[in-house]
């Protein structure tokens, strides 16, 4: 049954016995929401942050990679997003994440990648619920924690059937659905459609989520009222802004929300954000997995002094005390960083 899934304020939203502290989530973004950035976006404010997609299958045989995007690094909630096309391989991935330390599992059937539904993976599965509901009961079957579901509209303009496979999870167990309102051809093009969502919460009674174009406050609240859903994810409108979720968040509760960090408060938490990558991956694929995140948070800093010179540094050197110089240089300017307006 739905858990205080009303959207006033005072009414906090839960996932099983998990208590949200707000209704605007960091999706899960592979290559992007690894543990430094989740950390970031966690200590500004976001209700709720989601690990990288995780192949189940790589997970159980040991592949680095995954562990590391498992990996929880003291959050106080953890949450795991899983991907895969067979039931034993979710289920033992799932008794592994639990095992280090998930307080919830989130399944993955939204991903639209061709190297993902190529497998038969994410939003491939889509096209075959009943192989779909395999994947939820192992994973139900495998642990009492939470377990919550992040899908696509369908699969094209011809197969929405989110509003099915939504009712077919929560009869099953899930305890929370997430929607990117775009089926999977769309990929990531043109806009989400936000009214086809409302069908979704028509057939279910447990919090509902909407993903998709979501970027500010305004368009929050918005997505919000057209579907019907309780609470938002924000993905791509958080590159270099990991603060993002955490300012729609406490409006959203009608709280006041963190400024956006400027000048030598930006260039801090950009250096943190730095030495934390390299920290995680070492120094040599650290700083390789740095450049994007750099390269985020300096748009919009075009018109200030020396601009292509330091971002040309950021983007090139190899000298960790240099990047971390050049940061210092180009952020503490005067500048207007990405907000929540």
């Amino acid at each position: 049954m739905l858990e205080n899934c009303s959207k006033n304020a005072q009414s906090a939203l839960k996932i099983g016995d998990l208590t949200l502290r707000n209704r605007a989530f960091l999706a899960p973004m592979s290559g992007v929401s690894d543990v430094p950035f989740r950390q970031l976006a966690w200590e500004f404010g976001a209700g709720m942050v989601v690990s990288e997609m995780v192949a189940s299958e790589a997970l159980i045989t040991g592949q680095e990679e995954m562990r590391l995007k498992a990996e929880a690094a003291g959050l106080p909630i953890h949450i795991v997003q899983l991907a895969g096309r067979q039931p034993k391989w979710m289920a033992q991935a799932t008794k592994m994440a639990e095992q280090a330390g998930a307080h919830a599992i989130d399944i993955n059937m939204g991903c639209p990648s061709k190297r993902v539904t190529n497998g038969y993976s994410g939003s491939a599965l889509m096209r075959d619920l009943d192989h779909a509901m395999t994947l939820i009961d192992a994973v139900m079957g495998a642990t009492d924690l939470p377990v919550t579901l992040k899908m696509r509209l369908g699969w094209d303009d011809q197969s929405i059937n989110a509003p099915e496979l939504a009712e077919r999870a929560v009869a099953g167990g899930v305890k929370l659905i997430t929607v990117h309102a775009r089926t999977r051809n769309q990929f990531y093009k043109g806009q989400a459609d936000w009214t086809k969502v409302r069908s979704v919460r028509e057939r279910i009674d447990v919090p509902l989520v909407i993903n998709g174009d979501i970027e500010s406050v305004r368009s929050a609240r918005k997505a919000m009222d057209i579907s019907g859903a309780d609470g938002v994810m924000i993905g791509r409108a958080t590159y270099g802004a990991p603060w993002l979720p955490g300012q729609i968040g406490a409006s959203l509760e009608e709280q006041l929300a963190q400024a956006a960090p400027s000048g030598a408060v930006l260039a801090d938490i950009v250096t943190r954000h730095y030495e934390a990558i390299l920290s995680l991956y070492g120094v040599e694929l650290g700083m390789r997995n740095a450049r994007k995140h750099l390269d985020w948070y300096s748009i919009g800093l075009r018109g200030v002094e020396d601009y292509q010179t330091l971002r040309r540094l950021l983007m090139t050197s190899r000298d960790v005390n240099e990047v971390v110089a050049t940061i210092g240089r180009l952020f503490t300017q005067d500048i207007a960083p990405k907000a929540a307006a």
